[in-house]
């Protein structure tokens, strides 16, 4: 098992890239793809795209994000890939229901950005559970999926 316990840097840092260029050529690039969920961990244990045993262990002030270069030697580099995020889009009635969305949303603790008049909610597990939630909402209309 590999431990990583420190972020080197991002993939998109200038000193960084070129490395990282030679090292794809060579096919020494390897990628830990995460989820969202994922990516709040401090510690977790997963297998890189190439089979290695990886423990990621970081202290609380770090933070994984998408291009988090994770090792970076001569022979080999570890970076850290996003899945894509699904979202669940949803369209209120009007002013009220916006506001009665926003509010459910914020005491749900559902993370949400906003696309013009949409409220989108990060996919965090089954959509069918979010759904479930918001079944009165949707029954009478206060809030559509467009």
């Amino acid at each position: 098992m590999l431990i990583l316990d420190t972020i080197v840097g991002q993939a998109s840092d200038p000193a960084l890239a070129e490395r990282l260029h030679d090292l794809s050529h060579a096919g020494q690039v390897e990628t830990l793809s995460l989820s969202a969920s994922d990516v709040q961990r401090h510690r977790l244990r997963l297998a890189s795209d190439r089979g290695t045993d990886c423990a990621i262990r970081l202290e609380r002030h770090q933070q994984l994000r998408n291009g988090s270069v994770l090792m970076l030697d001569a022979g080999r580099a570890i970076v850290v890939q996003m899945q894509d995020q699904q979202y669940l889009a949803l369209k209120p009635r009007d002013a009220a229901a916006a506001l009665e969305l926003g509010y459910f949303a914020g005491n749900m603790h559902w993370a949400v950005r906003f696309a013009a008049d949409l409220l989108q909610i990060p996919l965090n597990g089954p959509e069918d559970d979010y759904l479930e939630r918001l079944a009165p909402m949707l029954a009478d209309g206060r809030v559509t999926r467009p």
